[in-house]
């Protein structure tokens, strides 16, 4: 069924461009057959919400993305000294302080780099500038995957060499050399500001594993404090060196991708076994001493790097041992079964119990669950799924989120075993162009606003509503509310912000909307 869906839409892309109108937000829309549009950018055409400079005192800005095709359509309007008498009123509660943004992004993998680099140079470059320019969204978190995971062509570590304990023959492969690394100096040259990289391992090599291989399920041999648990540690010393190299420096690190995939399943691709014990003692054995005494010990380690589910109890396990717990920072949740989970027995319940160690979104992609795969090019639900869940973690305490694959192909790969999904941008190679999904523009009104050291602020909404909202005063003391309807109906509202006055807006249907205003 795949494979027919996948020829029907190459047959709309061949077709006639009737399909393509010009919006007057500079977005060439494109529709094939979703809920919405995609906008479709070349080598010499995009659109982009450019420069967004902060309007005086008095003045507001709104920033709308829709089903119904806006595509971060801006207005600026002037805040009003009395109510308007709206039902529905949105109160800023300044006073009540959360946490701080560290950002927001998606992930180099092999196949984005790929799929990146297929296109012409133009191309590469409008790209890259849609993610991380002042110009474009301003991502500033990338994940980057040490060695192949799914989202590769092959299976390859850096140590392949049977019994190299003391990892003689590590080397970086040429997806890092000559894909990887070349795209991640070129987004850090786009940037106004250092991205912040983090990296997560999927496997160590098969030599180390009690399986002999990197998929199915499998974990370390020995236990930890042995050669084993050592040479992994090691591992992660090394692939920061190699970067390093390069002028690429880590802001941080995961224990491993998905650690219950290698023990609980046998998985289909690569995993690595963990428990929260053995984590723990690996971390207080091997992985914490090592970075400790290693250059990069001001790195963020991030225990889980999988489903939020598994907290609290994963974090108490770690967390609650002092000699694992000094080494790590943070803790990374992926979002697939955030509908298992309740935001607040899950997050904030953990957030509560240590809140010195920050909660962070590492990974999230549409398209992975196979009763409804692969890339859908223009669904609006999937633009309204990330906001939904973006907004939910923030309003539970997580300080960043972050998509998966930062390109894929028609298809949603390459994928060596085949597991297609979908991702904010997707290339269609044979044009040389690349589509901005919904889901571009949703990730958009959280990281084109929410500057690192943003902090949360509380909300008090006067009755019930369908809307979804979360509220920051960035550094800059300037304020921004992010208001999500997946309603069919609009919704009229009016802000309140008792220093500066009543902001009057209104959320159309089935839409993401931003407002930024100067406090003072």
């Amino acid at each position: 069924m795949r494979e027919s869906a996948f020829l029907v839409l190459c047959l709309l892309l061949t077709s006639t461009t009737s399909q393509i109108t010009v919006a007057s937000d500079g977005c060439q829309a494109r529709t094939f057959g979703q809920s919405s549009t995609v906008c479709e950018c070349n080598a010499t055409h995009c659109d982009s919400v450019g420069l967004v400079r902060l309007p005086a005192v008095g003045n507001f800005l709104t920033f709308l993305s829709s089903q119904a095709g806006s595509r971060l359509q801006k207005e600026q309007a002037q805040v009003q000294r009395n109510s308007s008498g709206t039902a529905l009123r949105i109160t800023l509660v300044p006073m009540q302080k959360y946490q701080h943004v560290k950002g927001f992004g998606g992930a180099m993998t092999d196949a984005a780099a790929m799929n990146i680099l297929s296109l012409s140079d133009g191309t590469q470059d409008q790209l890259l500038r849609q993610y991380f320019s002042p110009e474009g969204i301003e991502y500033n978190v990338i994940r980057v995957p040490m060695a192949s995971c799914d989202f590769s062509t092959r299976l390859y570590t850096y140590a392949d060499s049977p019994n190299d304990y003391s990892l003689l023959n590590f080397s970086l492969r040429e997806e890092d050399v000559h894909m990887k690394i070349p795209l991640l100096q070129r987004a850090q040259a786009l940037s106004s500001r250092p991205l912040a990289l983090f990296a997560s391992a999927w496997s160590a090599p098969g030599w180390l594993k009690t399986n002999g291989a990197l998929i199915g399920k499998g974990s370390l041999k020995g236990k930890p404090g042995g050669k084993e648990h050592k040479t992994w540690a090691q591992y992660y010393i090394r692939f920061l060196d190699e970067y390093k190299k390069h002028n690429l420096s880590f802001w941080g690190l995961t224990t491993g991708n998905e650690p219950t995939a290698g023990k609980m399943t046998n998985y289909s691709f690569q995993a690595l076994g963990f428990t929260p014990e053995t984590q723990r003692d690996w971390i207080a054995l091997d992985l914490g001493p090592a970075l400790h005494s290693s250059p990069y010990a001001k790195t963020r380690l991030m225990i889980l790097d999988d489903q939020r589910l598994l907290l609290p109890y994963w974090a108490k396990v770690v967390l609650g041992d002092i000699h694992a717990a000094r080494y790590v920072h943070g803790i990374g949740v992926h979002w697939y079964w955030d509908h298992l989970a309740p935001a607040k027995i899950t997050l904030t319940t953990t957030h509560n119990l240590y809140p010195e160690y920050f909660l962070f979104g590492t990974e999230a992609c549409s398209g992975w669950n196979k009763l409804d795969p692969g890339v859908r090019l223009g669904s609006w639900e999937r633009a309204e799924a990330y906001a939904h869940d973006i907004i939910e973690d923030l309003n539970n305490y997580v300080s960043g989120w972050t998509d998966w694959n930062l390109a894929l192909n028609l298809e949603g790969g390459p994928n060596w075993v085949k597991n297609f999904v979908d991702s904010p941008i997707i290339v269609n190679q044979r044009s040389d162009v690349f589509y901005k999904q919904p889901a571009f523009y949703s990730m958009a009104h959280f990281s084109k606003f929410l500057w690192e050291g943003s902090q949360r602020v509380g909300v008090s909404v006067s009755q019930h509503t369908d809307l979804e909202s979360t509220a920051f005063i960035r550094p800059d003391g300037s304020a921004v509310l992010i208001v999500l309807n997946r309603s069919d109906a609009e919704v009229t509202f009016e802000l309140w912000d008792q220093p500066v006055g009543f902001l009057p807006a209104a959320a159309p249907p089935h839409s993401i909307l931003t407002l930024l205003w100067a406090r003072s």
